[in-house]
C-alpha cells in the first residue's frame, strides 16, 4: 500500500484550512487517512503550521512519499532535516546527541527568522495605522477650516434675516393697529 503525506482540505469557500495527513495514495483527497500529522492555515501571515515532526519522520522512515506542497511544509518545519539526521545516526555518521544538537540549533535559527518576519509585519502595520491617523487628522482639520467661513457667512445671513424679520413685524404691527382702530370723525 503506497502511502502519501498530503494535505486534506477543510474550511469554507475562499478560506481554506488544511490537515496534513498520511493517507493511502488511492484514497480521495478528503477521504480516509491513516494518521493526522498536523494542520496548515494559509489565511494568516505568516502561515500557521502545527506539525507533529516525530510522527512525520516516522512515516518518512517507513517509506511515505510527500506531495510537493507537503514536502515544502515538512522542509519548513524541519521534518526532512530530522529524517536526514536520523538516517545519519542509523548509518553511524552521527551520534544521537550530535543529531539532536544540530536539529535544535536549526530550530532556534528558524524561530529567529520567523520572529523577525512577524516583528517586521507588526511594525509595518503600526506605521500604516499611524499614517492613516495623521491623514484623518489632516482631513478633519481641513474640514473644520472650510466650515469656519461658512459658519461666519451663515451668522451674517442670520443677522440680516433677523433684521428683515423685525422690520416686517414692525410694519405688520403698524398696519394692523391702523386697521384695527377705526377713524373717529369729529363732528363740528
Amino acid at each position: 500500500m503506497p502511502v502519501k503525506i498530503r494535505l486534506q482540505r477543510h474550511g469554507k469557500k475562499g478560506k481554506p484550512f488544511y490537515w496534513i495527513v498520511a493517507a493511502d495514495a488511492r484514497s480521495k483527497r478528503d477521504g480516509k487517512y491513516l494518521e493526522k500529522l498536523g494542520t496548515y492555515n494559509p489565511n494568516t501571515n505568516p502561515a500557521s503550521i502545527d506539525l507533529n515532526v516525530d510522527g512525520a519522520v516516522t512515516w518518512l522512515q517507513n517509506g511515505a512519499q510527500p506531495t510537493d506542497t507537503a514536502k515544502a511544509i515538512l522542509s519548513y518545519k524541519g521534518a526532512l532535516l530530522k529524517n536526514h539526521l536520523v538516517g545519519g545516526v542509523r548509518k553511524g555518521a552521527l551520534t544521537e546527541e550530535q543529531a539532536e544538537a544540530k536539529f535544535t540549533a536549526w530550530l532556534d535559527e528558524k524561530a529567529g527568522k520567523v520572529g523577525a518576519k512577524t516583528d517586521g509585519l507588526a511594525k509595518a502595520q503600526a506605521e500604516a495605522r499611524a499614517k492613516a491617523l495623521e491623514a484623518e487628522k489632516a482631513a478633519n482639520e481641513a474640514r473644520i477650516a472650510a466650515a469656519v467661513p461658512v459658519a461666519e457667512e451663515v451668522a451674517e445671513e442670520e443677522v440680516e434675516v433677523e433684521t428683515a424679520v423685525e422690520d416686517v413685524v414692525e410694519e405688520t404691527a403698524e398696519a394692523t393697529t391702523e386697521e384695527a382702530v377705526p377713524e373717529v370723525k369729529e363732528e363740528e
